[in-house]
């Protein structure tokens, strides 16, 4: 019965670390990518051209082009392009919840 014992956590570690393989993403969609994180100014909202406090990125904006929406269609955030490409995604208070590498289509 041990034997059995031993064998099925076998298995079941090598399944576990099976699945965990399969989930790698390549250095370009890395969050530990510089290009990528929020530790970079320029997807950051510390920058103005991220921030809330911009008019561009405010709901009270009416006009604006960059918010996101929920299916309900209600507003959730707003998005900004960085100068090296990545889209960042942010709620309506500045926190930034998603991005989209650099060359990648949304």
């Amino acid at each position: 019965m041990k034997y059995v014992k031993k064998l099925l956590g076998f298995c079941t570690g090598f399944l576990i670390a099976n699945a965990c393989i399969g989930q790698v993403t390549s250095w370009d969609n890395s969050p530990l990518n510089y290009n990528n994180s929020p530790l970079n100014y320029n997807n950051s909202p510390l920058n103005y051209n991220n921030s809330p406090l911009n008019y561009q990125n405010s709901p009270l904006n009416y006009n604006s082009t960059n918010g996101v929406y929920d299916n309900s269609g209600n507003r959730i955030g707003y998005q900004t392009q960085s100068p090296t490409g990545v889209t960042n995604v942010f709620d309506n208070n500045g926190n930034r919840i998603g991005y989209s590498p650099a060359g990648v289509r949304q």
